[in-house]
């Protein structure tokens, strides 16, 4: 390196600022060299892979108060407790590890001896490809942990989903994902999203998916998990991901798995009269199917990343606004980066077999058959369709009203060339309409709610689900200003 007199490193006009990444070997000899940091490593299912890149930085006596793996089930099951379901590769497996590693620090060390220790427990219980290469494997990963030695722990628990497909390779990304987890919890966590993005230092998007993240603590109290999701797809570390209700992120896998699936997509900005009814009556069709049943029915309300960016860069605040109407109304919501709906069943038919329903408008099924959305497909629209209509797949079809006219599965006008296609799929009862009790809610539509929302034009309170109004008017959602109304025309 060419050093100048005074010993500072060379700069050119022109040279860009580049962000320099520690090695996975500093990142551990930063946290091994802290005399404050110090905890416990449990790691079941792909080997001791996170601790011993700290074993191999060196100064590792001063952070890893034990290190250990619990391989056999029976063991496991003594540390740990019994699985309810029987299954160790589980996030309630992970958290009672975190807990009680947490514990066990907690009566083991006294904390008048340790005044200044930061104690941590790091866990992972990972599935790593089984020996036929069918099931390329996932796992869940988390740290429990202090920032001051009196405050209450924070907690980051995520799940994984490996790419790769060779078990060595997985152990090795496993460990890297370990350590960039730790060092994060410790380094960035005064910025969530940072936090999120160094997770993949020195692995690609190749090796990983992470598809769930939930952070807790005071650390992350002023964090909404909503977003982090978000955040999860907008980075491209998973292609969908969902949350319910009450605002925690779920895993996808754990909540459809063979279950009959309902789901409508839209930009829900705001969610609508049309959109519950649109809900509300194909929900009580679908129930109603021989395959259905209403136990084992899951809905979900999809927002796609296209649809958070059509108006350019994704306005988060924009995001949490729909969120939290989708959630005041009791509903799931997925966010997904898949813009054709030929995509969201694939998604879908990875974790059932069951009867499936797309809920939907005229338009987005005249959409569907117009040829332009499948030319980067070798089979086009053909190839779509198959992927699309060979599940066990129905479309409830919502009315809508053109000139007077009310449009349904039986008067659309597709293209010319795709009559066929379309009488081929709707004979065979593939599409079937959704009945609509008011016409007048065929006239409502969020563009034109939300324009009134922003200009103040009164009127459109009626427009909306029962509460829902009153949500936007106290949070201030969508822009509402309640100094901006205009007088009743």
């Amino acid at each position: 390196m060419i050093m100048g007199n005074n010993g500072l490193d060379i700069k050119l006009k022109g040279d860009k600022v580049i962000e320099q990444i520690p090695s996975i070997k500093d990142k551990a000899l930063r946290i091994n060299l802290n005399e404050n940091i110090y905890g416990t490593f449990a790691e079941i299912g792909a080997g001791q892979e996170t601790v011993r890149h700290f074993f191999r930085s060196g100064g590792s006596s001063g952070t890893i108060a034990k290190a250990m793996s619990a391989y056999d089930k029976d063991f496991s099951d003594a540390i740990y407790g019994i699985e309810g379901d029987g299954r160790y590769v589980t996030e309630s497996r992970l958290k009672k590890m975190l807990t009680h590693e947490v514990d066990l620090i907690e009566k083991r060390l006294d904390r008048e001896k340790h005044p200044n220790k930061m104690f941590f427990s790091y866990a992972n219980t990972v599935a790593t490809i089984d020996f036929a290469k069918q099931f390329k494997g996932h796992g869940w990963v988390g740290i429990k942990y202090q920032i001051e030695p009196d405050e209450e722990y924070n907690e980051i628990i995520l799940h994984i989903r490996f790419k790769e497909t060779d078990a060595r390779l997985q152990q090795e990304t496993l460990g890297i994902l370990g350590v960039n987890l730790i060092y994060g919890a410790f380094y960035k966590y005064n910025d969530p999203k940072k936090l999120l993005r160094y997770l993949y230092d020195h692995l690609d998007k190749d090796q990983l998916e992470i598809d769930t993240i939930n952070f807790s603590g005071p650390r992350f109290a002023n964090v909404d998990n909503r977003l982090m999701s978000l955040q999860l797809v907008k980075n491209g570390m998973t292609d969908a991901v969902m949350f319910g209700p009450d605002g925690k992120n779920i895993l996808p896998a754990a909540v459809l798995y063979k279950k009959n699936i309902l789901a409508l997509r839209g930009s829900f900005r705001p969610v609508t009269k049309v959109n519950m009814d649109m809900y509300e009556k194909s929900l009580e069709m679908f129930v109603e199917e021989n395959k259905v049943e209403k136990d084992n029915t899951f809905v979900i309300f999809e927002i796609t990343l296209s649809n958070l960016r059509s108006e350019g860069e994704i306005d988060e605040r924009d995001f949490m606004d729909r969120a939290e109407l989708l959630c005041s109304l009791g509903q799931t919501v997925m966010i997904s980066n898949f813009q054709e709906y030929y995509k969201v069943v694939e998604y879908f038919s990875s974790y059932t077999k069951a009867r499936m329903g797309l809920v939907m408008g005229v338009n987005n099924l005249v959409d569907i058959f117009d040829e332009k959305y499948y030319r980067h497909l070798s089979g086009g629209i053909l190839e779509a369709f198959g992927k699309l209509f060979y599940r066990d797949l129905k479309v409830y079809l919502y009315p809508m009203e053109e000139n007077g006219e009310i449009i349904t599965s039986q008067n659309l006008k597709v293209h010319p060339r795709m009559k066929e296609l379309y009488k081929f799929f709707a004979y065979n009862g593939k599409v079937v309409d959704v009945p609509v009790n008011e016409k007048q809610n065929l006239k409502i539509f969020s563009r034109e709610v939300l324009k009134m929302i922003n200009n103040g034009t009164p009127g459109w309170e009626r427009m909306l689900p029962e509460g829902t109004a009153e949500l936007i008017k106290q949070h201030k959602l969508f822009g509402y200003d309640p100094n901006r109304v205009l007088e009743e025309a």
